[in-house]
């Protein structure tokens, strides 16, 4: 009989109102089956919302140093689980270990991040424009705060959002992805364990068409937080804009890596194939433009095929893989869409393109590393996220034209350059039109200590992770105390 688990409302475990639950399976293999969760409704999350607002009044008084403790206790908890937490991470939503272990590591490196915030949250004196006044500002926290996650990185992100939430005296209800359910269940548990009091962290599982959708609109909520495509994204600006509710959204990306003729080839081919084939190639960040100087196209390609072709595939428990499945069956279904589309336009298939089903994959949703060259920049498959393990090779003549092409779609999140020529990086590093640009490395690789986020259809402005995450999840208050005993007049009474 599998596991059956529960939604975590006000300190307790509890199954959905409803009593229904959905599947959580193995994409590496259909036939495991991980668990039942409970499937959510707009009743379930009205009692989290509930319990979130109950304890907010109390838990926003407790000092900020006291939050950060709670949280670098949840990093020491997150540490002494890292493995069995990975090898659930993988069996859930595929990644091999390595990389589960990577996502268990920055929610650890997270939480002791903000912890030491808990110290500082700083605001701002400055000097008043009055005699005998004073002026500052401070932080202070919003209320509510609904965290709606995906499934590619069911660590990290939702470590991303709720740990600053909580240190800036926050409560939150987190929704996670429906395909990686049971990642969410362990950190709530650890969040338990360290001592986070009941109803500052909801759990409620469920689709987002119900359970996402209940929190965006629902009134006693103040900030919604999200992470996935941009068509969802505008919805859920659209409703918050309505509610005149804060929203903070990170969304897609077409990430492009430019290589010069001067650059370090082997280098740049182990980025790219990091880049690209790296958890399948289902990040925001992955490497889906591989932008080549014409002088060395024909060479690098032929680099990356050779390379590709000997990625092995499989399970990712297996320490040997270097590249588990895709996420669902409807992932390897878009992926496939995509290489008829690229076929369609013009493009030509130099290595993969079709699932991979052989010995013990065949139960799982696997894919090929994909490779098309003879790409043109206004192609479907150069301008449209695909989010599987596709690249598509863009030959360029110049500097100039290489900046051209990575700013032109419609996304702006991630870019890289490999070039020896320091006047070229920093030419790119002005003029690339992206959040985040990397120098001689792939474009994935954030570090939690730096903002994180994009420009254009990429999100809606705000950054994650590093300090401007609390501009986020805190308002400013600005304060002013006048002690001269009298009525001051600003901009009147100082003015000449």
């Amino acid at each position: 009989m599998a596991d059956q688990f529960k939604n975590y409302l006000d300190g307790k475990w509890q199954a959905a109102r409803s009593a229904k639950a959905f599947e959580n399976r193995n994409p590496a293999n259909r036939d495991d089956l991980i668990g039942f969760f409970p499937a959510s409704d707009a009743t379930d999350v009205d009692q989290a919302v509930a319990a979130a607002k109950k304890a907010f009044p109390k838990w926003r008084l407790v000092p900020a140093p006291k939050r950060g403790e709670v949280i670098y206790r949840v990093g020491e908890l997150l540490r002494k689980y890292k493995e069995d937490i990975a090898r659930g991470m993988t069996r859930e939503m595929g990644k091999v270990l390595k990389e589960t272990r990577g996502d268990v590591q920055e929610g650890i490196d997270t939480a002791f991040y903000v912890g030491g915030e808990g110290r500082r949250l700083f605001g701002e004196t400055t000097p008043a424009e009055l005699p005998n006044k004073f002026a500052m500002s401070v932080r202070a926290p919003i209320g509510v705060c609904a965290l709606i996650t995906p499934w590619n990185f069911p660590m990290a992100i939702p470590t991303w959002k709720m740990f600053p939430a909580l240190l800036c005296g926050n409560a939150v209800v987190l929704k996670p992805a429906e395909d990686t359910p049971l990642t969410a269940v362990r950190l709530v548990e650890i969040l338990q364990e360290a001592g986070v009091p009941p109803g500052v962290v909801n759990l409620v599982h469920g689709r987002g068409e119900e359970v996402g959708a209940a929190l965006v609109r629902h009134g006693d909520v103040q900030l919604v937080s999200f992470t996935g495509s941009a068509a969802v994204g505008r919805e859920i600006a659209s409703v918050c804009g309505q509610q005149l509710k804060r929203v903070s959204l990170e969304l897609g990306g077409k990430n492009g890596q430019i290589v010069m003729e001067d650059a370090d080839l082997e280098l740049a081919v182990e980025g790219a194939l990091w880049g690209a084939f790296g958890t399948t190639g289902q990040r925001c960040t992955a490497t889906s433009r591989l932008i080549v100087h014409r002088d060395v196209a024909k060479k690098m390609s032929e680099m990356l095929v050779e390379r590709a072709k000997k990625i092995k595939i499989g399970d990712g428990l297996d320490e040997n893989i270097e590249m588990g499945p895709l996420i669902n069956q409807a992932a390897r279904e878009k992926v496939l869409k995509y290489i008829d589309i690229g076929k369609h336009e013009g493009a030509r298939l130099l290595t993969g393109g079709s699932t991979h089903e052989s010995g013990s994959c065949a139960r799982g949703y696997f894919f090929q590393p994909t490779i098309f060259d003879q790409v043109k920049p206004d192609m479907r498959i150069a301008q449209e996220e695909i989010f599987g393990p596709v690249l598509s090779i863009i030959e360029i003549k110049s500097f100039e034209d290489a900046i051209d092409v990575l700013n032109s779609t419609a996304y702006g999140l991630s870019s890289s350059i490999y070039t020896q020529d320091v006047g070229r990086a920093f030419r790119a590093m002005r003029d690339i039109a992206a959040g985040i640009t990397y120098v001689n490395g792939p474009t994935i690789g954030a570090e939690v200590h730096l903002p994180f986020g994009g420009v254009k259809d990429t999100g809606n402005g705000h950054r994650e992770a590093g300090t401007t995450v609390y501009d986020i999840f805190s308002e400013w208050k600005s304060i002013y105390v006048d002690y001269s005993g009298k009525l001051q007049k600003a901009q009147i009474d100082n003015a000449e």
